[in-house]
């Protein structure tokens, strides 16, 4: 049977075999099975992969990147065009997490500036711990950077 191992899946994309196993579970990833049942992969499941990385890099959940792979016809692995397609509508997300990260690298030196530490105590960034009431988490993090952590380990 002609097709890539686990294992050899696992070397050519840099992925943890286990990691390929969950993208298996989830859609994300299709393998036909030897008579003694081992995976065998496609090639184009590399490029596959690679979608998944990039799409996750962007800041898509696997949900969404599952989403974006289910408008490609019998489950094909993205083309070109369907690449630049699908990544237009990134777009507006990726420019969110740049602009909160540049927020976020220029307000390091300011805070830390002062030398208190603590933004329960600092008189200039949360005087009277206001932020306290508005709930739990990183309340002056950029929402685009504090997004709800998956519910999964895994995703």
């Amino acid at each position: 049977m002609d097709g890539l191992t686990i294992g050899q899946v696992a070397e050519r994309s840099g992925m943890a075999v286990s990691a390929l196993r969950y993208y298996e579970a989830q859609g994300l990833v299709t393998a036909t099975r030897t008579a003694g049942g081992a995976r065998r992969f496609p090639r184009s499941v590399l490029r596959r992969l690679a979608f998944v990385r990039a799409a996750q890099n962007v800041g898509l959940t696997l949900p969404e990147i599952r989403e974006a792979l289910a408008t490609l016809p019998d489950g094909r692995t993205p083309s070109g065009r369907d690449w630049a397609r699908l990544s237009e509508s990134w777009r507006e997300r990726l420019d969110e997490r740049i602009a909160a990260l540049v927020q976020l690298r220029d307000g390091l030196s300011s805070c830390i500036g002062c030398g208190c530490l603590s933004l329960t105590r600092c008189g200039l960034y949360n005087p009277g711990d206001v932020a306290g009431a508005e709930g739990p988490g990183a309340r002056r993090l950029s929402p685009a950077l504090r997004r709800e952590p998956p519910t999964s380990n895994a995703g």
